[in-house]
């Protein structure tokens, strides 16, 4: 299943192409996009192997991640979706999917992130996928104050590659 096209009044959410390679390696590159998330920028190699991983999981799961857009330039301004890393952490995940997002700089306190988020959620709903689950930086006070908004709820820490996360849960 491809990824399906989301459309918000400033957004266009959509699928990861060949195409988009530079304008991700360009966003995973930028050390305020990487900063809570690996700490170092991501070299062109690794953003190629996540824009597979993005494409396999809507091959495998029937969700994954979009390219958010700017509705009217086409400008790439971030990353939002579901994932299931498989991540090894206490309490398991398990199948439970991963929410995740990732703002340009530029774009950021102007509620992209939010809009991006919330049209990934709104469809995940329509999908029946339940509960989701996101795992953030504690120093990533943004992200934690946009999940809130999101309607998550901490209900754990663990450690995620020897750094801290906050477990969060939305049903």
């Amino acid at each position: 299943m491809p990824a399906p096209t989301l459309r918000t009044e400033r957004l266009i959410l959509r699928g990861h192409t060949r195409a988009d390679f530079a304008a991700s390696c360009a966003l995973w590159a930028h050390p305020e996009v990487v900063r809570y998330i690996t700490g170092h920028p991501s070299p062109p190699e690794e953003v190629w192997a996540r824009i597979m991983r993005y494409v396999g999981h809507w091959e495998l799961l029937g969700f994954g991640y979009w390219l958010v857009t700017d509705v009217r330039s086409g400008a790439v301004m971030g990353e939002a979706g579901l994932a299931n890393h498989l991540r090894k952490c206490e309490p398991p995940l398990g199948d439970t999917p991963e929410a995740g997002w990732v703002v340009l700089p530029q774009y950021q306190g102007h509620g992209y992130a939010r809009e991006a988020a919330s049209a990934v959620l709104d469809w995940a709903r329509a999908q029946g996928l339940g509960r989701t689950v996101c795992l953030i930086d504690p120093a990533n006070t943004a992200s934690l104050r946009l999940a809130e908004i999101l309607g998550y709820r901490e209900y754990a820490r663990t450690l995620l590659k020897s750094s801290p996360a906050i477990m969060l849960e939305r049903a």
